[in-house]
C-alpha cells in the first residue's frame, strides 16, 4: 500500500471535517437559536427601550443593517426609529434593510415578469407598484394578529399578576411569573420587561417600554394603573381584577359585533373580486374581445377608472365594517 496516498486521504478527511466543523460553528454563532434570541432581545430593547444616547446609537447600528454604508444611510433617514418600532411590533424579525430589500425584489420581479409577458409599460409599472406593497401589508397583518393575540391573553395575564400580588409576591416577581407561564407574545414581552427591571431599569421606564413595543389599549390601561399605584398607593390586585373584567366584557362585545358584521365582510370580498373573476372568464372565452381593454385608449381609460373605483369601494366598505370598541 502506498503510504503517501493513505496520508493524503487522511489529510483530506481531516481538512473536510475541520471545514464542516468551522461552518457549523459559524452558523451556530450567527444563525443559531441563542444568536437569534440575543439579536431579538437587542432589537426589542433598541426599538422600545429608553437608554442612554451612546447605547441607543450602538443598538440602532447593530439593528438596522450589517452593511456600514446602508447603516449610515438608514440612520440619516427621517422617522427610522418609528418604522423600526413598527417592525418589532409585527414580530417578524425583519430589519429595515431587509424590508426595503424585499420590497425592491417584489417590485423588480413583478416588473420583469409583466414586461416578459408583453404587457403595456404602464400596466407593468402599476402591477409592480401594487406588488411592492405586499411586504408592508404582510407586516400590517402580522402586527394586527400579534396585537390581537396579546389582547386575548390580557385578562388571563392580569388575573395571574393579581393572584401573585395577593399571594405576597413583589411586582417584578409577578412579571417574572407572567413571562414564564404565559405563551408568546405575552410571555415574551413580560420576560423582556422583567429583564429590564432586573438589570436596573426603573419600573416606570420598563413599563413605558412595554407599551411602546405593543400597541394595545388594554395594555395601556394596565400600565397606567401600575404607574398610578406606584405614585399614590392602593390595592393593585383589585384594580387589575376590575380591568380584567372590563377587558373580558369588551372582547365578548367585540365577538358579537364581528358575528353581526360577517355578512358585510363577505359582501366586500365578493364585490371586490367579482370584476377580476368575470374579466378572467371573459378572457378565456374570447381573448380577442378582452384584449381591447389594454390595446385601445378607451379601454385603458376604462380599466384605470374601474381600478380606481374598486379601490375606493374597498376602502369605503372597510370603513363601514370595521367597528372599533
Amino acid at each position: 500500500m502506498n503510504y503517501v496516498v493513505v496520508g493524503a486521504l487522511i489529510l483530506v478527511f481531516v481538512a473536510v471535517f475541520l471545514a464542516l466543523e468551522g461552518l457549523y460553528d459559524w452558523w451556530n454563532s450567527t444563525q443559531g437559536p441563542e444568536a437569534r434570541r440575543i439579536a431579538k432581545r437587542i432589537r426589542m430593547m433598541s426599538a422600545g427601550g429608553q437608554v442612554d444616547s451612546a447605547s441607543s446609537s450602538l443598538l440602532k447600528q447593530r439593528m438596522l443593517s450589517n452593511s456600514p454604508l446602508i447603516q449610515r444611510l438608514l440612520l440619516r433617514a427621517p422617522r427610522v426609529v418609528a418604522f423600526d418600532r413598527f417592525l418589532v411590533q409585527s414580530g417578524s424579525g425583519w430589519t429595515i434593510a431587509g424590508f426595503f430589500g424585499r420590497t425592491a425584489l417584489c417590485f423588480a420581479a413583478t416588473l420583469l415578469v409583466m414586461l416578459a409577458l408583453r404587457a403595456a409599460p404602464w400596466i407593468a409599472l402599476v402591477a409592480a407598484l401594487v406588488v411592492a406593497f405586499v411586504p408592508f401589508e404582510y407586516l400590517l397583518v402580522m402586527r394586527s394578529r400579534r396585537t390581537r393575540r396579546f389582547e386575548l391573553l390580557m385578562p388571563e395575564t392580569l388575573d395571574l399578576i393579581g393572584r401573585a400580588l395577593r399571594a405576597g409576591h413583589s411586582f417584578p416577581s409577578a412579571l417574572q411569573m407572567a413571562g414564564a407561564e404565559l405563551p408568546d407574545p405575552v410571555g415574551e414581552e413580560f420576560r423582556q420587561t422583567f429583564d429590564e427591571v432586573n438589570f436596573g431599569i426603573a419600573v416606570p421606564v420598563a413599563m413605558n417600554n412595554l407599551v411602546s413595543r405593543v400597541p394595545s389599549t388594554d395594555l395601556s390601561f394596565f400600565v397606567i394603573a401600575v404607574l398610578i399605584q406606584r405614585e399614590t398607593g392602593g390595592n393593585l390586585s383589585e384594580v387589575l381584577d376590575n380591568i380584567s373584567s372590563i377587558i373580558r366584557e369588551r372582547l365578548k362585545l367585540q365577538g358579537k359585533v364581528r358575528a353581526l358584521s360577517a355578512e358585510g365582510r363577505l359582501s366586500a370580498w365578493v364585490l371586490s373580486l367579482l370584476p377580476f373573476v368575470t374579466g378572467f372568464l371573459l378572457w378565456t372565452m374570447d381573448a380577442g374581445m378582452m384584449s381591447l381593454l389594454w390595446e385601445e385608449p378607451a379601454g385603458r381609460k376604462a380599466v384605470g377608472a374601474g381600478i380606481v373605483f374598486i379601490i375606493l369601494g374597498v376602502l369605503w366598505m372597510r370603513k363601514i365594517i370595521r367597528i372599533h370598541i
